[in-house]
């Protein structure tokens, strides 16, 4: 895949910025149920001396993902991601457009769980389960 066949596909560009912005460029398509994003796997994304995307990598995405879905579910709300858990199932490879289609548990007043498959291609990468706390808006002063 490459950027021009990601925008033929309908994937925009997810403005990020701090942390998840120096991780890379990820994409985003679809609203609700449908929401998907994903990043094109890259070689500063590769463990050192292998070909496979360093877990760290894909913990990253999972958060922006999971975390992404929830501030829209939230329409905006802060929120903070307060336990993440992910099992690695198979490499993601250099090249590949890694992928997650969020999904919504639960919501309570306080808190959102989150899961999702994260995929590259048809192959399942790692099975991601979190929750959020929803913080109180802060004060005007």
């Amino acid at each position: 895949m490459t950027p021009e066949s990601l925008r033929a596909e309908g994937w925009i560009v997810l403005k990020a910025d701090g942390f998840s912005g120096l991780a890379g460029t990820f994409w985003t398509r679809g609203s609700g149920a449908e929401l998907g994003l994903g990043f094109l796997a890259e070689p500063q994304h590769r463990n050192g001396h292998m070909d496979s995307v360093h877990g760290g990598m894909l913990l990253t995405f999972a958060d922006i993902c999971l975390g992404y879905a929830v501030t829209q579910v939230l329409g905006g709300t802060h929120c903070v991601t307060a336990q993440l858990q992910m099992h690695f199932v198979s490499a993601a490879r250099v090249g590949d457009f890694v992928s997650c289609r969020p999904e919504v548990v639960r919501h309570s007043a306080q808190l959102v769980f989150m899961r999702g498959l994260i995929r590259a291609g048809e192959r399942t990468v790692a099975s991601v389960d979190g929750i959020w706390k929803i913080l109180e808006p802060r004060p005007q002063s």
